[in-house]
């Protein structure tokens, strides 16, 4: 009957030999401390995308990834010997954000036959020279919509280990469609589609509601961070029309419900009217593309708050080069139909006060080419200050990463482009970006800013 008190004891003394052990293991074990290295860039211009305003001559304290301190140059002192990036002649804005990106496709490879002729390997070889040649053009951030499986959640890990250079990357996995619809592989025999993309077919063709739920849980389980859906038909795609409904309203809600439950956002692949409705209706938060919007889409779209992401600079190339590269006669004549109505209504939404953020379908035409875009954006109704937020800010917020990027503010990520002209009264310059830094290391820098 004494055993009860040795054992207590026993235990008792085994917890206090624990207590002075672990702290002594733990200090020995510990990594070395490394010291947190600080950047001062001085900014001669700063559009911080905090406001429509430039702020003159400004210091922004970098320590590590992120930004410690936005202030002027007269309250910043720097200290003899400090690590300098002379931006005092450029004008700095935050990083830019592209959230329609397909990063493993080539814009001279339109012809599905490609599909045969090449193994999933090439779209991984394609996707680290695409994606250094997006951050290399001032894009930090891009929010990848569709890709075979996977493909975007692996290249996000490399990126961020370090492999190669990229920007932040938000992964969806293949885009959720019906069978026969946008994203399939339509006009191909059965063996022929089956041999080629098996497993893209498993993780995104889904009919009926619970196949929807399923193939969505699948998708979150391997490590995505948005859910992308087709609600109508598109333009490169065969055997279907832009304008035509795909999923139902009742699958798209399913989608929206397990997306939101899991924590992520839906963007919809939309360009008919009825299914961008239905697509708004069912609560997705952005619409890609929104060719033919009505006025009632507008309206619903301003009411719940969703994103328009509008493609509407790729029309010229669809139109033009990739003809040369064996677009099929189907795909263009979609493209006529849709391209000019495309830009009309992009100009009516932002009349409206629908909430833009910048998407450009980037592997449509050639990666790097990204901020093209802006002139039509401008164009198509947007001012320069409004068009740079939709792709700083507004992005940001969109791609639910707002806490980290998308402006230059204490806390946020030390990622900053520079050009060589006011981007306020010409924003094609922002089609030649001169100095990139992503997480605080330089990846670009033509202005000489960052001597030794």
């Amino acid at each position: 009957m004494n055993y009860k008190p040795t054992l207590i004891f026993r235990s008792l003394f085994v917890l206090g030999a624990l207590a002075i052990a672990l702290p002594i293991a733990l200090a020995q074990t510990a990594a070395p401390t490394v010291a947190v290295s600080t950047i001062y860039v001085k900014a001669g211009h700063l559009f911080d995308a905090t406001s429509d305003n430039l702020r003159d001559n400004m210091v922004l304290v970098i320590e590590g990834e992120r930004i410690a301190k936005v202030a002027p140059a007269a309250q910043v002192p720097i200290p003899a010997g400090a690590t300098v990036v002379d931006l005092s002649q450029a004008w700095v804005l935050p990083g830019l954000i592209d959230c329609h990106t397909h990063l493993e496709a080539r814009a001279d490879h339109y012809n599905p036959i490609w599909g045969v002729r090449e193994t999933p390997f090439m779209g991984g070889f394609n996707g680290v020279v695409n994606a250094n040649k997006t951050l290399q053009a001032g894009y930090t951030s891009v929010r990848d919509v569709g890709s075979q499986p996977f493909f975007a959640v692996d290249l996000r890990r490399a990126i961020d280990e370090g492999q190669f250079p990229g920007p932040r990357v938000v992964a969806s996995g293949p885009a959720i469609s019906i069978t026969g619809g946008h994203g399939d592989m339509n006009s191909f025999a059965p063996g022929v589609e089956n041999m080629m993309y098996p497993a893209e077919r498993d993780y995104a063709l889904a009919d009926g509601p619970e196949q929807v739920r399923h193939v969505v849980r699948e998708q979150i389980k391997y490590g995505v961070d948005v859910i992308k859906v087709m609600a109508t038909g598109g333009v490169l795609s065969l055997g279907d029309k832009p304008g035509s409904e795909q999923l139902t309203y009742e699958e798209m809600k399913m989608a929206v419900d397990e997306a939101h439950r899991a924590g992520r956002k839906v963007a919809a692949h939309a360009h008919g009217t009825q299914g961008i409705k239905d697509a708004v209706r069912a609560g997705v938060d952005s619409i890609e593309h929104g060719s033919l919007i009505d006025a009632e889409g507008i309206e619903m779209m301003k009411a719940h708050g969703t994103y328009l992401v509008a493609d509407i600079y790729n029309d010229d190339y669809i139109l033009g080069k990739a003809i040369e590269f064996g677009l099929p006669k189907e795909n263009v004549d979609k493209e006529k139909m849709v391209g000019r109505l495309q830009r009309e209504n992009f100009s009516k939404a932002v009349a409206a006060g629908v909430k833009i953020a910048f998407g450009t379908d980037a592997g449509v035409y050639p990666h790097g080419d990204n901020a093209k875009q802006f002139h039509y954006m401008v164009k198509f109704g947007m001012t320069p200050a409004g068009a740079i937020h939709a792709a700083t800010s507004s992005a940001a917020d969109l791609i639910d990463r707002a806490q980290d990027v998308g402006t230059l503010a204490a806390g946020k990520y030390a990622d900053l482009i520079a050009v060589t002209a006011n981007p306020l009264e010409h924003v094609e310059v922002l089609e030649h970006v001169s100095f990139v830094m992503k997480g605080g290391k330089v990846y670009k820098d033509e202005l000489g800013a960052a001597k030794p």
